[in-house]
């Protein structure tokens, strides 16, 4: 990926209703230019969407957990994901490595809803559940560092 796309990802990523002229001023190039190159990274899948970040203690989901989850059977089929997609308090699922399958990030209005949660997800998925609760966020949705020196290294020996 060229360095001027690198530049155009880390100004989305930090604003993603950045207009094409603010993108030009901070890049350099023509208005026509920025919008190319942004179409042809949303194109490439680069640039996959643009989302409002929430304030879920704002809209009443203020207790947020993390829940790793692994099969009661080892056997079992590896569905959970399938399994669980109905349940919206799951903002996001992780296939990770070590003893549990998957991580799950979940947002909920208080401890007893978690814990309905919980059962629901038990019950929906076959799983044994490791929850952790949040306590406070410093920083999220950070944007990437998309530096040249932060990029992977490209090979070029073909």
């Amino acid at each position: 990926m060229e360095e001027i796309d690198r530049r155009i990802v880390t100004l989305l990523a930090r604003d993603g209703r950045m207009s094409f002229t603010d993108l030009a001023r901070e890049t350099g190039l023509s208005v026509s230019a920025v919008h190319q190159r942004v179409r042809r990274l949303e194109k490439r899948g680069v640039l996959r969407g643009y989302a409002a970040i929430i304030d879920h203690d704002a809209i009443g989901l203020p207790l947020t957990a993390f829940v790793s989850i692994k099969p009661i059977d080892p056997a079992a089929p590896d569905d959970a994901p399938e399994r669980l997609a109905h349940l919206a308090a799951i903002e996001a699922c992780h296939s990770v490595a070590g003893d549990e399958s998957y991580i799950l990030k979940v947002r909920v209005a208080s401890p007893v809803a978690l814990e309905d949660l919980l059962q629901q997800i038990r019950a929906a998925a076959n799983v044994s559940t490791r929850t952790t609760v949040v306590l406070s966020t410093p920083y999220e949705h950070r944007a990437p560092d998309m530096t040249a020196e932060a990029a992977p290294a490209q090979d070029n020996s073909a």
